[in-house]
């Protein structure tokens, strides 16, 4: 749901007029607009490039994964890690354009934990696999874009603890 959708409803629940820090909510998110698909763009079109320097850091960060065994260990296990990794990419991209983390939350949050439990992979290295996500679209990032982005992205790390 879009922030404005949000506000919308917040206010008809509680039967009020919008308030002026929502208004003011609004003016900040749609006064972002333009950056956000920009950056939305730039996530979307090197996709690729973020994944790759987001799979050589965690795979750098903990080799056991690829050792054998480990849970990224052949070529089919790797490439559906790196398909995560585009999915909450995808999530991240979501939450920026509604400019609100519930999207996040209703499409990838709910579940999770416990699909990650259930498969043995280990959720710290999930956590390290979101920061290694968010490092490598940082490299694509300026300063505001890093303030947009990170958000969602430490969203996501926080329901995996």
């Amino acid at each position: 749901m879009s922030l404005i959708s949000q506000v919308i409803i917040d206010a008809d629940d509680e039967l009020r007029y919008p308030s002026i820090i929502n208004l003011l909510g609004i003016r900040v998110y749609l006064a972002t607009c333009e950056n956000r698909i920009r950056l939305i763009t730039i996530l979307r079109d090197k996709e690729k490039d973020i994944i790759r320097k987001a799979s050589k850091k965690i795979f750098q960060l903990h080799p056991e994964y690829i050792a054998p065994g480990g849970n990224a260990s052949g070529a089919r296990q790797r490439s559906l890690c790196l398909r995560d990794y585009g999915w909450y990419l995808r999530l991240i991209t979501y939450g920026v354009l509604a400019g609100d983390k519930e999207p996040i939350e209703t499409i990838g949050i709910i579940g999770m934990r416990e699909m990650y439990n259930s498969l043995g992979v280990p959720i710290i290295g999930m956590i390290d696999s979101i920061q290694c996500l968010k490092d490598a679209t940082f490299e694509f990032c300026n300063e505001e874009d890093k303030t947009i982005v990170s958000p969602y992205f430490d969203y996501i790390v926080s329901a995996m603890v």
